[in-house]
């Protein structure tokens, strides 16, 4: 797979840059909706595109080697970026973990 190849599916699709599976899956199952040629009679070469481009989506992502990072999934899930950053401010409500330790 090239990358043009990548690109002209994501436009095909309108996909933003990012995607989850569950997208890709339900613009495919829409779009073969649309333009099935059995329910409005449009040619097949339409059809052989969207399936083609979906082909190219789903072996992307098969191959696509996900990050288990902590930066990734906080980039992925900002609400528990903030609950992270916010959870021990005491504006907040949150008290430290550490703070019920006597001081010397």
């Amino acid at each position: 797979m090239e990358y043009t190849q990548l690109k002209k599916a994501q436009e095909l699709f309108s996909l933003d840059e990012r995607a989850s599976l569950k997208e890709i899956k339900s613009r495919h199952k829409a779009l073969v909706k649309k333009h099935h040629p059995d329910s409005n009679g449009e040619d097949n070469d339409t059809i052989r595109a969207i399936n083609e481009a979906y082909q190219c989506l789903l072996d992307y992502c098969t191959n696509y080697r996900f990050s288990f990072s902590k930066e990734e999934f906080m980039e992925q899930n900002p609400v528990e970026r903030l609950r992270e950053q916010f959870a021990y401010d005491p504006v907040w409500g949150g008290k430290h973990p550490d703070s019920d330790k006597k001081q010397l």
